[in-house]
């Protein structure tokens, strides 16, 4: 008899508690998907004053290099011209913007662009590349449009 009188103590006290329990968790809604990395232009509100066209690079020490830029968005990649280069966004402001990216078997940079005008910036930029560090700034400006022997260029 005390077998049986145990067992409807514990079977009461399961409904009991079962009863004063919070009801079950309502799943939370699925997060909004993300593009893969590198596939999709990022929106970064100071680059987004920057004109499109030919662009001239200048760093200290090396020989001016001109790009056709079609996306801002390129200019903070300037060691690293490739694709499929992950990006996080570090700081996103009025005139500036800074992202850390990374590159697969090809390194990593983190990039300050300062919009100066649309048609000027300064680009601070360090990371390694090429199993080599690297830390420069340029001075960038728009010198024209895209012509058809800067087309293989552009970024």
């Amino acid at each position: 008899m005390r077998l049986s009188w145990r067992c409807a103590i514990a079977g009461l006290a399961l409904l009991t508690v079962g009863a004063g329990s919070a009801p079950a968790p309502v799943p939370a809604p699925a997060p909004a998907p993300v593009p893969a990395p590198g596939t999709a232009s990022m929106s970064l509100t100071a680059l987004g004053q920057i004109e499109t066209g030919l662009w001239q690079l200048d760093v200290y020490g090396k020989p001016p290099r001109q790009v056709c830029i079609t996306d801002p968005v390129a200019l903070v990649q300037v060691e690293h011209d490739q694709p499929g280069c992950s990006r996080f966004v570090i700081a996103n402001e009025a005139k500036s913007s800074t992202v850390h990216y990374s590159c697969q078997r090809a390194g990593w940079g983190r990039t300050t662009v300062r919009v100066e005008t649309p048609r000027a910036a300064t680009i601070e930029t360090q990371g390694i590349a090429r199993n080599a560090p690297f830390d420069y700034s340029v001075q960038a400006r728009r010198i024209g449009t895209c012509a058809a022997q800067t087309a293989s260029k552009q970024r």
